[in-house]
């Protein structure tokens, strides 16, 4: 007997809060009984149907209005990547976590559909032979994202149109106002970026949007394994005229230029002189995360100061809180993404709820703050 889910909506007579309804996508057999298993071992989650391939996938996103899909990215008569954008044509706000091994091919794939859509990723297991360990890893990973990503003001829409804003404007409840700036504003010599789950779109929607050269350095920390940061680099270099590079160890950083921590090394900013240079390192994960926010917040506050520029976007955990503190605490400026428009408002909200906010802002502002905060004419 198939071990397969039934397909088909879930009802809730009692209007009770009913639990995260869960689309799988995947042509592998084993995998999806692997995937469907581990979500059920969390009493919130309902696994609600299965596709074998993107165009069945599609076709079930608009049948059973899931509030999350898993989606594999290689597989017969329709790909992950392109089951993608079909969804988003008619539906703009389901979250879709993509399933991608974490090699080469599988990192190029997987860094198309984040900037056509996708909402995250989780990588695959790398033996699906091993059951229990392939179980045990989607249980550790998927379920806290499918969780994250859930959301709830468009939990069962009556139609499959959602041609709306992103997501409902919160009343913010228990956020403080942004705390006061300089009255004579300083003019940021460097800038600091904190990004994680919805950052690759959050990322291509602000760099699209400049339309000339930075004259000061940016860095950015992009929570992503190897692989991944260098193809998201080159990617955002196409977008502007701003060149995009993966940081390397010992590299001087120049005006004009943006820096990607590369994935599972953190990114570290030491003076040399007049110049800055970057270093990366192996040293072990700060909220569980390397590279992490916090490392390259830090050490930018002890250099730049009060002329250093900080940006929390859309982003899982707390990662950047207490770097975005030692920034504060330097006379530093601290910018966050809004809730609205974040995927996940866990990074942005853990600064914002701190009080260490001097403006929240939504992700169609931030390249225009950027540049009013440079005094570049655009």
């Amino acid at each position: 007997m198939s071990t397969e889910p039934e397909v088909g909506p879930v009802t809730d007579a009692n209007d009770k809060v009913a639990k995260i309804r869960v689309l799988v996508v995947d042509d592998s057999g084993i995998m999806r009984r692997i995937i469907t298993t581990a979500l059920k071992t969390d009493s919130d989650i309902e696994v609600v149907g299965i596709a074998e391939d993107g165009l069945i996938g599609v076709a079930k996103v608009a049948e059973l209005l899931p509030d999350v899909v898993t989606m594999d990215v290689e597989m017969p008569n329709m790909d992950g990547l392109t089951a993608v954008v079909e969804i988003r044509k008619f539906n703009r706000t389901v979250p879709i976590i993509m399933f991608s091994t974490l090699t080469q091919k599988g990192a190029e794939a997987t860094i198309r559909a984040l900037t056509n859509g996708a909402s995250d990723y989780v990588g695959k297991p790398t033996d699906v032979s091993d059951t229990q360990a392939a179980f045990n890893i989607l249980k550790e990973r998927l379920i806290p994202k499918v969780k994250a990503l859930y959301k709830k003001p468009f939990k069962h829409m009556p139609n499959a149109d959602h041609k709306m804003e992103p997501r409902l404007k919160s009343e913010q409840n228990g956020v403080p106002p942004p705390i006061a700036e300089n009255a004579v504003s300083t003019v940021p010599t460097a800038i600091v970026v904190g990004v994680s789950t919805g950052g690759p779109s959050a990322l291509i929607d602000i760099f699209s949007e400049f339309k000339k050269p930075l004259p000061v350095p940016m860095f950015i920390v992009q929570h992503m394994p190897p692989n991944f940061t260098l193809l998201l680099a080159e990617r955002l270099s196409t977008l502007s005229p701003i060149q995009v590079l993966e940081a390397k160890h010992g590299d001087i950083a120049e005006n004009g230029k943006v820096y990607i921590a590369p994935g599972g090394f953190h990114l570290h900013l030491e003076m040399m002189g007049r110049s800055v240079v970057m270093y990366t390192s192996e040293d072990p994960p700060e909220n569980s995360c390397r590279p992490s926010v916090d490392v390259l917040f830090r050490s930018a506050a002890k250099i730049f100061k009060s002329k250093l520029l900080g940006l929390v976007l859309t982003g899982m955990g707390n990662d950047g809180l207490k770097g975005a503190q030692e920034i504060v605490q330097a006379g530093g400026t601290m910018v966050v993404q809004d809730e609205a428009t974040s995927v996940i408002w866990g990074m942005p909200g853990s600064v914002a709820q701190a009080n260490l906010a001097h403006k929240i802002i939504p992700l169609n502002k931030v390249a225009s703050e950027i540049m009013s905060r440079l005094k570049v004419q655009e």
